[in-house]
């Protein structure tokens, strides 16, 4: 077969590839879906009643800021590891963040446990029904966004995905649901995070690579 032959057969009816976006302007648009979610989270649950005491204790400040750098670094984190050229160091981004978001809660725990013993620890299985409300669509929405790692890294970045939707989910969770005990919530909060990233890590490589382009 003469060369130019084969180079017309191996060029028949090729698509044209579409370039992918800046993990930045990929992460921006994945926010601004994260901040639609939870912003009809809000309208359809009402923010709890004492949010603007809870807003104004540093205590309660910087979780929720610990939480939302967790899941932005997580986002951005799972953007840059879906290209292949990227650097698998991009997957320790979030844990500082998650350290601190972690470490402020734990110290509530230790703090609650300490004045009220075992009662701190009260169950709330609507505590984890909201942050999977918040977080399934987030999740589903990240793994679309990056189904081209398919073939690349799907394990870590859907791991990174679950981290990110779980992150944000439990800043809107913070925002309707009253938790008194900071037990409470290092246990729904960390458990609900924790099934969401066991769930994007287990389903999510096969998830992109169902949705892959």
């Amino acid at each position: 077969m003469r060369t130019d032959e084969l180079i017309g057969r191996l060029s028949t009816d090729l698509a044209p590839v579409r370039r992918v976006r800046s993990p930045m302007v990929l992460a921006l648009g994945w926010l601004a879906l994260a901040v639609a979610v939870v912003g009809a989270g809000v309208l359809l649950a009402g923010l709890r009643h004492d949010i603007d005491r809870r807003l104004m204790l540093p205590q309660e400040q910087i979780n929720l800021l610990a939480a939302a750098a967790t899941g932005i670094a997580a986002a951005i984190a799972a953007f840059h590891l879906a290209l292949p050229d990227r650097d698998d160091g991009w997957a320790l981004l979030p844990l500082p963040f998650a350290a601190l978001w972690v470490s402020g809660l734990g110290w509530g725990c230790l703090a609650d446990f300490a004045a009220a013993g075992f009662p701190a620890l009260t169950t709330s299985f609507h505590c984890m029904q909201i942050i999977l409300g918040f977080g399934l669509p987030l999740t589903l929405g990240l793994l679309w966004m990056t189904r081209h790692a398919a073939w690349i890294r799907p394990a870590p970045v859907a791991g990174l995905a679950g981290l990110a939707a779980a992150a944000l989910a439990s800043v809107g969770l913070s925002l309707v649901h009253h938790l008194d005990a900071a037990a409470m919530v290092l246990i729904w909060h960390g458990g609900s995070v924790l099934l969401m990233m066991l769930l994007a890590r287990h389903w999510g490589a096969r998830a992109l690579r169902r949705m892959r382009p």
